[in-house]
């Protein structure tokens, strides 16, 4: 087997860089051949992806988090022909790694154990528009409070998980929300609302529960709307995140489906696998089963 790996050293607040020359040990070791190239600033992963000659690889491979794999996603989907991609890998590094858990990837030697296994799954690949072009995410793609807390969260990297936690709460100390115009498959769903996430996966922020019953390869994205509420609701509702109960909040609602149109009253920035990355308005649409990961 000969892969691609794209290493991103600054992921999971340097610790990318620590874990590299560890990986590319046991990647020898196990006789698995790579030509590993380095990320030198934002997005450079799918500058790389968009130039890679991919019939040289048996699979292309992310060492880094979330958005290190969105970026990578997107290099592929958008630059060469979705029906010729080899299968893809996560080996995880980042500060959440939400995506790579639902694969069952939690360590960097799951990961690799994945490689050496060489078995894969299908996954849907989701979709968002801006400016009439499509961007790709498989983890989850969300706006309001959830993006809030997106960007204080990234001033916290160094602490991993936590930092979602800091930023839960430095942001609930100014909750705001906002008026939204939302069809999902046809369906209207409109009002004041604290955050939407359209989840192609379970979970968000590393261990957040953010979908309970989402899957990766069903065809569907799960949709969860959670409206107004008071600081003393959202402080209470918040740790049931990580067991994924939070729907027990009457102002938590739950949806599936194939397509989506959003509008908002003012735009509203976007948090498509952890990355702050366009703005509202937005259609968010599935392609079933459209790559395949190591898993």
């Amino acid at each position: 087997m000969t892969i691609a790996l794209i290493a991103n050293p600054s992921a999971g607040g340097r610790k990318g860089s620590r874990a590299i020359p560890k990986v590319e040990n046991h990647l020898r070791r196990h006789g698995i051949e790579y030509r590993i190239f380095i990320t030198q600033y934002h997005a450079h992963a799918m500058d790389i992806a968009r130039k890679l000659t991919l019939g040289k690889y048996d699979g292309v491979v992310s060492l880094g988090g979330d958005g290190t794999n969105f970026h990578l996603l997107n290099g592929l989907m958008k630059y060469h022909d979705p029906a010729t991609l080899p299968p893809l890998g996560i080996i995880p590094v980042g500060s959440g790694n939400s995506f790579a858990r639902d694969l069952g990837i939690y360590t960097t030697a799951d990961g690799i154990r994945a490689l050496i296994m060489g078995e894969t799954r299908p996954v849907d690949v989701c979709s968002f528009t801006q400016d009439g072009q499509p961007w790709y995410f498989v983890n989850l793609a969300g706006f309001g409070f959830v993006t809030d807390v997106a960007q204080t969260a990234h001033q916290f990297k160094r602490f991993g998980d936590f930092s979602y936690v800091i930023g839960v709460f430095h942001r609930m100390l100014g909750l705001r929300f906002h008026r939204m115009q939302l069809e999902l498959d046809g369906r209207r769903i409109d009002g004041e609302n604290c955050f939407v996430e359209f989840c192609n996966s379970r979970h968000t922020g590393g261990k957040m529960l953010m979908a309970p019953e989402a899957k990766i390869d069903d065809g569907w994205f799960d949709v969860v709307v959670v409206g107004p509420m008071s600081r003393r609701s959202l402080m209470a509702t918040f740790p049931k995140i990580f067991k994924g109960t939070h729907g027990q909040n009457p102002a938590v609602r739950f949806y599936r489906a194939k397509t989506a149109s959003v509008k908002t009253d003012l735009p509203k920035t976007l948090l498509p696998d952890g990355e702050l990355f366009g703005s509202t308005p937005t259609q968010v649409a599935i392609d079933p089963r459209r790559v395949r990961y190591f898993a």
